[in-house]
């Protein structure tokens, strides 16, 4: 009797026993296509616009009084800007870039003998910083063709001692006395079309600018250069 009673104990223990359901196993069959289904969300950005860092580097040649005395030369610069405007088939970008310039020139004595009096100290270097906007479209989805229009201030040191140049030269080779190109900046305007081409890696690209540059009591100007530009 007391056998009969246990068995039947036990198994209305079992028959109480919780049931835990199973938990879903990560390996099944449905587990791919839910990966598949997230990577396929997410957005996969190409050509990156917004904050960037550029630098130029290319050539100069003076168009005015300075031409056929001063040789063309080198030009290279340092730029940050933002594209405030990003669609995808234009854009909109400001810009704060610093320019300089090296050029060779006739010297001033040799001035003196070509053309009976000098024009200018003869080698020049230039620093200049401008403030610029530009617009571009893009016929494609990685090449752009725009414009850019600033403005700013030009200096160009004097390469001699000053106290020489006042004194010496400016009294004996320069007719008119002197010239005024060192003594102060010169405010300038700037403008010109731009090429901009994306690449594969999204926070790059390289492109060309042709600017325009008359710096006002100075001179007028065209520079060449190649860009490359990083974005953030």
């Amino acid at each position: 009797m007391c056998r009969l009673l246990a068995s039947f104990a036990l198994l209305a223990l079992g028959s109480s026993a919780p049931v835990f359901a199973q938990a879903p196993d990560d390996s099944s069959s449905d587990s791919p296509r839910r990966a598949a289904r997230d990577f396929s969300s997410m957005q996969v950005k190409e050509i990156n616009r917004g904050f960037y860092a550029k630098t130029n580097v290319g050539g100069w040649v003076y168009l005015g009084d300075f031409s056929g005395l001063v040789k063309p030369g080198t030009s290279i610069a340092l730029a940050f800007g933002q594209d405030f405007v990003d669609r995808e088939r234009s854009s909109m970008a400001w810009e704060v870039a610093l320019f300089q310039g090296i050029h060779n020139g006739m010297h001033y004595q040799a001035q003196m003998d070509t053309y009976g009096t000098a024009y200018v100290e003869g080698d020049l270097r230039t620093y200049s910083a401008a403030a610029l906007l530009e617009y571009s479209s893009y016929p494609t989805r990685r090449f752009g063709i725009g414009a850019r229009f600033g403005g700013g201030m030009l200096y160009s040191p004097l390469l001699i001692d000053e106290k020489a140049w006042l004194e010496d030269v400016v009294p004996k080779y320069f007719q008119n006395g002197d010239p005024g190109y060192h003594a102060v900046a010169h405010p300038l305007v700037m403008a010109g079309p731009t090429i901009e081409y994306y690449t594969k890696m999204s926070h790059f690209s390289v492109g060309l600018d042709l600017d325009v540059i008359y710096a006002m009591d100075f001179d007028l100007g065209t520079s060449f250069t190649g860009t490359l530009k990083y974005s953030f």
